[in-house]
């Protein structure tokens, strides 16, 4: 994982040393032709200044004069007549001057022209200015500068630039991969991260605070590895409360069979031992079913048939079978719902969501309290709510009720709480009818949960 930060640092400075290698050399080609144009320039416009002299005062005086003041110059000058011989010059012609002078067009502008521009392969550039006396042109001023100086020029540009790419790419080299260490350092912390996740490790902390791709990426594997880890302990919690309601009711089965199996045993103490045999069976049948109906949400096997319902009625049958309960534990349980009011549901499916939120706040609830169940209608949606006065759920429990395994009474107590998957079923199923379901409760205040459906808009 390591290599991550070589193979960014590597791909950004690929990338960064084309973009440089293209900028600079079009910074290069801009700044040599500029120098050479402006040479080829300065060498013209000093060509004109000797043609306005000599045009103030021509004569071989002044002629003479201008190839003196040019002796001592980088640059030399040669000053023809119209037929180009030569009248004057300030150093000695060179055959490469002659033979510019020699091939030199006679068709000359007013300002002047460059005639030989070529710094590369001639020893010479060369501009030409003409003389004009009452509108004839009388002579020509020739102007010739070595290109070894030109060549030198651009030397020390080349040199410069190196010098300057040199120092650019090392900079950049070494910016580049200390960027990429400090972007790929995260992902490094985020691999290892991932790697103590797989080995069972969900003790991960990552501190990367930035709101980037990379802080989401964080924040996605810290959740996961709170979500693990309390998978690890739900699970653990549900296997151990799964097999403390299994080894109970089964222990007491097993004791109780072998005390009905003795032939002293009276008719009467026969018959309670085993009613409870049967009580416990009943106990392990109920939690097979839903452990049961676990399995089936887990494959995803698990099917709804809706149909046409009338809430009233329907609710009135669920509550009809609560009542005994209810009335057992001294809890006053009363309901209301349209008595028009239809949905599309399953009626058997529902039936097992209503029975459990109630059985929930029937077990939580205290002697002499209250449960209500309400049935409101709204324009698009259908609310169900079932309230108690119980016992209430601690906040930092209330996030998790839904899940499956998991259980707020962690005694395992079998008065006080089931398996933990009640509530997990009742949100598959209400779910898997386009509904949600919603829980908020406070502790010794009660528990409210509230159960939304989308109405029969054609009802």
């Amino acid at each position: 994982m390591k290599n991550i930060s070589f193979k960014i640092g590597l791909l950004f400075l690929v990338f960064i040393v084309l973009i440089e290698t293209v900028l600079f050399f079009t910074l290069y080609v801009h700044v040599v032709e500029s120098r050479v144009k402006e040479e080829l320039n300065a060498l013209q416009a000093r060509g004109n200044s000797h043609r306005a002299v000599l045009e103030k005062h021509y004569g071989q005086s002044t002629i003479d004069h201008v190839a003196l003041m040019e002796s001592e110059a980088d640059t030399d000058v040669a000053i023809t007549d119209k037929k180009k011989h030569i009248l004057a010059y300030s150093n000695r012609l060179q055959p490469e001057m002659k033979r510019i002078i020699r091939h030199s067009s006679a068709q000359v502008p007013r300002e002047g022209k460059i005639i030989e521009s070529h710094w590369k392969t001639e020893k010479y550039i060369a501009a030409i200015s003409p003389i004009r006396l009452h509108h004839h042109t009388v002579g020509y001023v020739y102007m010739f500068q070595p290109t070894e100086s030109i060549k030198e020029m651009i030397w020390r540009i080349n040199h410069l630039f190196m010098l300057v790419g040199a120092l650019s790419l090392l900079a950049t080299i070494f910016t580049i991969f200390l960027l990429s260490r400090i972007v790929a350092s995260p992902l490094i912390h985020m691999k290892e991260a991932t790697e103590r996740l797989s080995r069972g490790d969900f003790s991960v902390h990552l501190h990367v605070k930035s709101n980037d791709e990379l802080g989401a990426l964080a924040k996605a594997i810290q959740l996961l590895s709170r979500d693990l880890a309390h998978l690890k302990k739900t699970r653990s919690e549900f296997l151990a409360s799964i097999s403390h309601e299994l080894r109970t009711p089964l222990t007491y089965v097993k004791g109780y069979a072998d005390i009905v199996r003795r032939k002293e045993l009276s008719e009467e103490e026969r018959i309670k031992y085993a009613t409870i045999i049967y009580e416990e069976a009943n106990h392990v049948a109920a939690l097979v079913k839903e452990l049961f109906d676990l399995a089936q949400l887990e494959q995803h096997s698990f099917s709804i048939q809706k149909e046409a319902v009338k809430l009233y009625p329907f609710i009135q049958r669920v509550a009809d079978k609560m009542a005994l309960a209810f009335q057992e534990k001294g809890i006053h349980f009363e309901y209301r719902c349209p008595s028009s009011l239809s949905l599309q549901i399953d009626p058997n499916r529902f039936e097992q969501v209503l029975v459990n939120v109630l059985d929930n706040a029937l077990k939580y609830s205290k002697r002499g309290g209250h449960v209500r169940l309400d049935v409101e209608e709204k324009s698009k949606h259908v609310l169900i709510t079932v309230a108690d006065e119980g016992i209430g759920i601690p906040e930092e429990d209330v996030p998790f009720v839904f899940e499956r395994f998991y259980r707020v009474d962690k005694s395992r107590a079998r008065s006080s709480g089931g398996s933990g998957l009640g509530l997990s079923i009742v949100k598959e199923i209400v779910e898997a009818h386009g509904g949600t379901v919603k829980l908020e409760s406070k502790v010794n205040k009660g528990t409210m949960i509230t159960i939304e459906l989308e109405r029969d808009i054609e009802q």
